[in-house]
């Protein structure tokens, strides 16, 4: 297997908004980050991928870019962002920028002169269509409810947004638009970045026609995405993106694609097609999700978590590249979803961190991952800011007349607020985010949960977290070994090796409060073992053949 740095390497995700907030306004900015940045170096990571700073209007917290070549004033300037980069490059931390090019802000100058008139030279820039019998040009969802057409008085027609209608769909069948978003992407890489984590990439190519979607039981609106998730030409786009701009960089790329399977994940990740070095697949994170999408809350179950990792791990070996991770500025916090947030956060923390580091592929830690932060349980609706779940709320509760209280305990669960409460840095006011008001509420337990006690406790999920980084730095093994699943039908364990010549690793990891005993496959057999990391003591003359665990335990052994 190709040695990479960037398989080699452990992301972690700021979004900017909610990390630390230098000036006062009660929203996080870049020279809060640079402040900051002693920290990551301590914990040890690699890279930061940095979510959004470009200028927007914030219709949906910077992904909705009004100017690709500007910093949002909330955030600061080019020159605060230019220090960052050579800061973090100072520091040894690389630095990943969001490219949000499916879409772009209505208030960017090209769909503001898109909008004037059918002639305008821009008008071809966005994905435009004449209504059908008085309605919608087809019947697709908005990801964030309601139709994805929105009708302009101007021109008498329709403009596509998969999202918020304050982002309007670029379209990518039009040569001019990819070659703006190349040039826009070499202005970047130019002033030094390390690479892009691609917003929602496998949506560019949406297939010709826009056919009617399947409609949906109860719903006015259909889920269009098989005619625009992993479109007819979106392979042609990225090949052609990588010949143009990627391959002259030593960068590192990540696409995130919900609905790919392990088959399509091989197609953007196979270094022989030249496209991107990793994707973010959503499957376990869709695995708490029904039929009727996000929204329709069923529990997961240990087969189906042990069945989709186990799939993704086996079926891109060799091949392609995963991406790890459980949390992100999207996702609930792992530790109230996987895990236990009451009892034994600490512990459940430190096992989801095991579990997932020591798989093949490159981990993502999300800020306040490596502290343990839960979910958080606002009382009222009015405490929210996401507009995903703010029109979730509106559709469901002012439309479909469903109950408050009901529809809230949905948000606890899967809200993106859940990740989007400030980072809890210390224990004085607003956890030490910032010092005037922040834009959204800080979660309550920052008392107890916060970067000041973590640094100060050395059994805290944080140093555990830069164990499990250091690590990684230091055994082969866990980047480039081959992974193998045991105890396939067990309930409660989810334990799998890792084997590199003639080395193995055993993880074991305990997804329960209850204490089940490990039992070694005998086909596993060694001369000597070694334990890497433990988050409960453990005596090295323990029989690694059997074992009675502890409650959210986690081992990992170094065998030969």
């Amino acid at each position: 297997m190709e040695r990479k740095w960037w398989k080699e390497a452990v992301v972690y995700q700021i979004y900017p908004r909610s990390f630390k907030d230098a000036n006062g306004d009660g929203i996080g900015d870049i020279r809060g980050i640079i402040s900051k940045l002693d920290y990551l170096k301590e914990l040890g990571v690699d890279v930061v991928w940095l979510s959004p700073v470009y200028k927007s209007p914030n219709d949906d917290n910077g992904y909705d870019i009004s100017d690709y070549r500007e910093i949002m004033d909330e955030f600061g300037t080019m020159e605060d962002w230019e220090e960052m980069l050579e800061e973090m490059h100072k520091h040894g931390i690389k630095l990943v920028m969001d490219l949000v090019v499916n879409h772009t802000s209505d208030e960017h100058p090209w769909f503001v002169e898109s909008r004037k008139s059918k002639d305008s030279p821009y008008r071809d820039y966005y994905i435009w269509r004449s209504g059908k019998d008085g309605k919608e040009p087809n019947n697709w969802e908005s990801a964030f409810s309601g139709s994805a057409w929105e009708y302009d008085e101007t021109t008498g027609e329709y403009y596509l947004h998969l999202f918020s209608k304050k982002q309007p769909d670029l379209n990518w069948e039009n040569p001019k638009v990819r070659q703006e978003v190349y040039e826009m992407m070499k202005f970047w890489l130019d002033k030094g970045v390390d690479g892009f984590r691609m917003d929602v990439i496998n949506m560019i190519s949406k297939v010709p026609g826009l056919p009617d979607g399947e409609p949906q039981e109860g719903k006015k609106y259909a889920s269009g995405s098989k005619y625009f998730m992993n479109g007819p030409r979106v392979h042609e786009f990225l090949q052609e993106m990588n010949r143009e701009v990627l391959s002259k960089y030593d960068i590192m790329t990540v696409g995130e694609t919900p609905g790919v399977t392990p088959a399509e994940g091989i197609l953007y990740t196979d270094p022989d097609r030249h496209e991107l070095n990793m994707v973010f697949q959503f499957e376990h994170v869709g695995l708490d999700s029904g039929s009727g999408g996000k929204w329709d809350i069923k529990p997961w179950s240990l087969a189906d978590l042990k069945k989709t990792m186990t799939k993704w791990q086996k079926e891109l070996e060799g091949k392609g590249w995963n991406s790890l991770y459980l949390n992100n500025h999207d996702q609930p916090r792992a530790v109230s979803r996987f895990g236990d947030d009451g009892k034994y956060r600490v512990e459940s923390a430190k096992m989801l961190g095991t579990f997932l580091h020591m798989m093949q592929g490159t981990p993502y830690i999300y800020q306040g991952e490596e502290l343990g932060m839960t979910n958080v349980r606002f009382p009222s609706i009015e405490d929210y800011r996401d507009i995903e779940t703010l029109n979730m709320y509106k559709e469901r509760v002012g439309e479909y007349g469903e109950d408050p209280q009901q529809v809230l305990e949905k948000i606890y669960y899967k809200g993106r607020d859940n990740a989007r409460t400030p980072m809890q840095w210390d224990d004085s006011e607003h956890a030490g985010f910032t010092t005037g008001t922040p834009w959204i509420q800080v979660n309550p337990n920052y008392k107890e949960i916060n970067a000041k006690a973590a640094l100060e406790d050395p059994n805290s999920v944080f140093h555990y977290y830069r164990k499990l980084i250091q690590l990684r730095k230091k055994h082969d093994i866990i980047v480039y070994g081959t992974y193998d699943l045991i105890l396939e039908d067990d309930p409660y364990i989810y334990a799998y090796t890792r084997t590199l010549g003639d080395e193995k690793l055993v993880v074991i990891t305990n997804f329960s409060g209850k204490t089940p005993v490990f039992l070694l496959p005998e086909e596993i057999t060694y001369t000597t073992k070694e334990l890497l990391i433990s988050n409960y003591e453990v005596s090295e003359e323990e029989d690694l053949r059997e074992i009675r665990l502890q409650s959210w335990e986690a081992r990992v052994y170094k065998i030969r």
